[in-house]
């Protein structure tokens, strides 16, 4: 688990970097939005976060000048962060990525602070209600990401044996065997059981149906492939994978004219996938649709080499089998 950052440290670099000093300027008789900010920064950088987060708040919408106002908007979150306020520091990051989206520190500082603030969270959880299935479950999540994939199992089950009916736990688990290295030839038969029961629970599934036409083209059962690809876009119509799938596994049954539809569909979601593209120009191709092929195969072209990649060569031209 990631620790939290030194708010005050890690801003005070990056404020300092922009020649402001920590020490306050005086307050004048009649103080200006810049030099309410101004202060707020200085108090800020000086430790005094109660003070200077009322300050920071007022005029972070106030002031007009840019470098001040990245200024005001990072110290903001580092002093929520420092006292733990989520909702003040969340509408700082908010409004710094709307109105800074590409400045560097500011991404810089996002990062961290939504690490700090998931980690806050996630310990909040673990003494809330460690016994939780949130928490095996958020426990599994990190043991996945470390690539120790029999801990991350064993968590998964300890869910399943106290919530058997619970949604997405055998998905995970399913997901999980197909993502261990140097998997055994058993690994397949035993991803499509958690599947296959994920759908028992939750029967509208689509990232396991989409999983189970993956294994069936594997096994090249075109028709399992088509059904399980269908169904996983019937219940995501904005899953163009779904589409591509269904239409290449039509493809490979030699069901032409039948694969175009969900091919089209595929492109249309995804306009930028090479693949997506090929597979439409061979599927006009081979049912003798050659003007509609030429222009898909064009795209792949630009595409691919737009990536840098060498694009692959129309396939030979054979006549559509009668369907």
């Amino acid at each position: 688990m990631l620790r939290s950052v030194n708010w005050h440290a890690a801003l005070l670099v990056t404020l300092a970097s922009a020649g402001y000093s920590a020490q306050a300027p005086k307050p004048t008789a009649l103080a200006t939005p810049s030099s309410s900010a101004q202060r707020g920064i200085a108090l800020s950088e000086s430790g005094h976060c109660p003070d200077a987060l009322p300050l920071l708040k007022k005029s972070a919408r106030q002031v007009t000048d840019k470098p001040l106002k990245l200024k005001v908007g990072l110290a903001t979150v580092r002093c929520a962060m420092s006292l733990d306020q989520r909702g003040p520091a969340l509408d700082a990051l908010e409004w710094l990525n709307r109105e800074f989206p590409h400045d560097p520190d500011v991404l810089y500082v996002s990062t961290h602070a939504y690490s700090d603030l998931s980690t806050r969270e996630s310990v909040a959880l673990a003494q809330a209600a460690p016994g939780s299935y949130q928490a095996h479950e958020l426990n599994a999540e990190a043991l996945e990401m470390q690539g120790k994939w029999d801990q991350a199992a064993q968590e998964y089950e300890q869910i399943l044996k106290h919530n058997p009916r619970l949604p997405g736990i055998h998905f995970r688990i399913g997901r999980l065997l197909l993502s261990k290295p140097d998997p055994g030839p058993s690994v397949p038969d035993e991803a499509r059981k958690e599947f296959e029961e994920e759908l028992k629970i939750d029967p509208s599934n689509a990232g396991a149906e989409y999983v189970l036409g993956e294994l069936a083209s594997q096994t090249q059962q075109w028709d399992d492939a088509v059904q399980h690809f269908s169904r996983a876009a019937k219940f995501d119509p904005g899953f163009g994978d779904a589409f591509l799938g269904q239409g290449a596994a039509l493809i490979s049954a030699r069901k032409f004219a039948d694969a175009i539809r969900p091919l089209e569909t595929a492109v249309k979601i995804e306009p930028g996938n090479p693949t997506a593209h090929y597979s439409l120009a061979t599927a006009y191709s081979r049912a003798g649709r050659k003007p509609e092929a030429d222009r898909e195969f064009a795209v792949h072209k630009q595409l691919t080499q737009d990536k840098g990649e060498e694009p692959a060569m129309p396939p030979t031209t054979q006549p559509a089998t009668p369907q």
